[in-house]
């Protein structure tokens, strides 16, 4: 199934149990599916880029089907604890999309190894994941170039309105970061694409490049 694999729990993949609560409860709309709104901190160590800090925060609707059957203790409430699984299975999935992550260090792309110090906390109705995602090289931080976004679109992702939507963690004097907002998903109403099209993509393609959220730091 060409679907990303953030996972409700061990047994069920995020594109599984996204598309069978499409089914039931909106079967009119396309893509996207999960909606997202994203921040992002980039950590360096001692002049270099060495991590990307994430945090997502999941629509209501995706986070109140997503959490069902976490509840473990029935007191209407979701702790961290309660989340953990859920949080540990999201973050081993996300390698088969490639974090949904592109960082380009001097114009080359740079990989990651699996995120850590991962976790989910619920409030106001809503999932916020959390994690770390260290690049596998320390990287120069003369010219980075950070992109968020889902390949088959499957996923939206939207930067948040704050002004610390994507902030510097110990920066090189002098760092600046420009945000660079996405194009509105209503592209997709413009020229309508059938959900066959959306299915055939995969984590090679790049449909949902045109939607990318993208930061660029530079320093001196």
């Amino acid at each position: 199934m060409n679907r990303l694999c953030f996972a409700r729990s061990p047994a069920v993949t995020l594109g599984l149990a996204v598309a069978i609560s499409v089914a039931f409860i909106i079967p009119a709309l396309g893509h996207p599916h999960v909606w997202v709104t994203a921040k992002a901190q980039v950590i360096f160590t001692q002049t270099m880029a060495t991590a990307i800090r994430h945090s997502w925060t999941f629509d209501p609707a995706y986070s109140a089907y997503a959490t069902q059957g976490l509840d473990k203790n029935g007191d209407g409430k979701f702790t961290p604890d309660e989340l953990l699984e859920f949080a540990k299975v999201t973050a081993e999935s996300l390698s088969d999309f490639d974090y949904f992550t592109l960082l380009k260090a001097n114009g080359t792309k740079q990989a990651f190894d699996p995120p850590r110090d991962y976790g989910m906390v619920y409030e106001n109705g809503q999932v916020t994941f959390g994690f770390i995602l260290p690049l596998k090289v320390p990287a120069s931080s003369k010219l980075l170039t950070l992109e968020v976004y889902d390949p088959t679109f499957f996923v939206a992702f939207s930067l948040a309105q704050d002004q610390d939507a994507v902030t510097l963690e110990n920066p090189p004097k002098g760092c600046a970061v420009t945000l660079t907002r996405p194009k509105s998903p209503e592209i997709t109403k413009q020229q309508p694409l059938s959900e066959s099209f959306f299915n055939a993509l995969t984590s090679a393609s790049n449909f949902g490049g045109q939607f990318a959220n993208r930061a660029i730091v530079a320093c001196p």
